[in-house]
């Protein structure tokens, strides 16, 4: 298996997905989750487990999408637990994950919500 480098920050993760899904990596993309994480993806249905994940991204990268970084909102850290989130650009509600501290002191995504679009009033 590939060695990647490791989101030794919560907020680190965000900018390895941008730069593995632009190139095209979804094992590279895969590897931000921890081996049982659920995804919220395709809308309306999880994906569970890095192996499904890194299938979907392989699908989802075949079509060469390109990821803009996006600005973090602040981090919330409660031990080896954190909240990481960003307003996506096209206004559509927010992105966010829960991220676990592992025992080297890199973090992985737990649980995964891509999009989260605000109800409809």
């Amino acid at each position: 298996m590939q060695e990647y480098e490791k989101a030794m920050r919560p907020e680190d993760i965000t900018r390895l997905f941008v730069e593995r899904s632009n190139a095209g990596d979804a094992a590279g993309v895969a590897a931000l989750y921890e081996e049982d994480a659920v995804m919220a993806y395709p809308p309306g249905q999880l994906t569970v487990g890095r192996e499904a994940i890194r299938a979907l991204w392989e699908k989802v990268l075949a079509g060469g999408p390109r990821f803009e970084p996006e600005q973090p909102l602040p981090t919330l850290v409660n031990g080896d637990i954190a909240l990481t989130s960003t307003p996506p650009k096209d206004g559509a509600g927010a992105r966010a994950q829960v991220v676990r501290r592992q025992s080297d002191g890199s973090w992985l995504r737990l649980l995964d919500q891509p999009e989260f679009a605000p109800p409809a009033r």
